[in-house]
């Protein structure tokens, strides 16, 4: 069975950091595009950012691009988002996910999602 463990969130002030880490059990997610969304309250799911499987390429929402960096550790299956800078606005709960690139943008690969970690910025 698999199963994708979001921890790290927390409370942080504006311009604060945190690191985010996703760790996969159940499958070796070392062949897979990995990637992190956010739902922030009334909204829908949002794409933050993905890795390629090697950890070569790294592609980032607008909104997150130079603040936040994703990064892997394939021997321990696990997937990072160091998060610097923060706004009230990345207020949200965080997910790690297998993805795939669909013609609507990166999606969800296996419909699999952890239980997600709390991010709250405060002003």
């Amino acid at each position: 069975q698999v199963q994708l463990g979001e921890s790290g969130g927390g409370l942080v002030q504006t311009g604060g950091s945190l690191r985010l880490s996703c760790a996969a059990s159940g499958r070796t997610f070392s062949g897979y595009y990995m990637g992190w969304f956010r739902q922030a309250p009334g909204k829908e799911r949002e794409f933050v950012a993905v890795i390629s499987p090697s950890g070569t390429n790294r592609i980032y929402a607008d909104s997150v691009k130079g603040r936040f960096t994703i990064s892997r550790d394939n021997a321990e299956n696990t997937v990072f988002l160091q998060m610097n800078s923060l706004k009230p606005e990345d207020t949200a709960i965080y997910y790690c996910t297998a993805v795939v690139l669909r013609t609507t943008g990166w999606q969800n690969r296996d419909g699999y999602w952890g239980q997600g970690t709390q991010v709250t910025v405060s002003s």
